[in-house]
């Protein structure tokens, strides 16, 4: 089962008023294990980012100059996804946006669900957690996931982490206490989906092999290229 965690930033919040993407960044899952095989662009806009914009995700219009466009990484990127299940929080936004730049290349029009099965981690968590904040931080500590180095919007980044929190949203482990309400508080704690691991006798050890220590290594790396110094430096 192949499936892709999705995250874009844009020069805006509306297409309507001809906003652009300037960022996509993909995370793969094969069969709930993530890969190294990610995606990751920086896209030139034709236009200039939005003030508010930039104070979430710091990407310039400088910055942008030199990258390319959208029509430039288009079939780079519907190969990449093709017939996957893309992974996205909020899913109307991004995929409105994937499709907006869709619709501009020249030739024949696709459609993101053309390509891909889309699942809204946004709808999953709203379901799970009824009345509680539902936002991607939210749920980073709702899930105990470390988001530390989310100062700022990143699209790979975010994609990175809404793995993690995929994975633990739908791997059975229960998420106790109450988050601040969109409105009415609710506990919304989810159902238990494991049974608790006896602590009698001596705990279990699993040694790593050169693989797992390979994979270890190359994570690492991941978040040292997402921060210019990584809090165990």
């Amino acid at each position: 089962m192949r499936q892709i965690v999705l995250d874009t930033e844009t020069t805006g919040l509306e297409t309507s008023l001809g906003h652009r993407i300037i960022e996509i960044g993909c995370v793969e899952l094969i069969d709930r294990r993530i890969t190294d095989n990610h995606w990751h662009y920086y896209v030139n806009p034709e236009r200039k980012i939005d003030d508010g914009a930039f104070e979430v995700h710091g990407i310039s219009n400088e910055f942008l100059q030199d990258k390319p466009r959208f029509f430039e990484i288009a079939k780079k990127f519907l190969a990449y996804i093709d017939g996957a299940e893309l992974i996205i929080h909020n899913a109307r936004f991004d995929v409105g946006f994937l499709d907006y730049e869709l619709e501009k290349l020249e030739g024949e029009t696709i459609t993101i669900e053309q390509h891909c099965r889309i699942l809204d981690t946004l709808v999953m968590a709203r379901q799970k957690h009824p009345g509680q904040k539902n936002s991607l931080d939210a749920l980073c500590r709702r899930y105990e996931i470390d988001n530390s180095q989310r100062s700022l919007h990143g699209a790979l980044l975010d994609a990175r982490i809404l793995a993690e929190v995929y994975l633990a949203m739908t791997g059975g482990q229960t998420a106790l206490g109450l988050d601040e309400s969109d409105g009415e508080q609710d506990l919304g704690y989810s159902q238990v989906g494991r049974q608790p691991v006896s602590r009698s006798g001596p705990l279990p050890v699993w040694r790593g092999n050169p693989e797992s220590e390979q994979a270890h290594l190359e994570y690492v790396k991941f978040l040292q290229e997402q921060s210019d110094q990584p809090v165990w430096e």
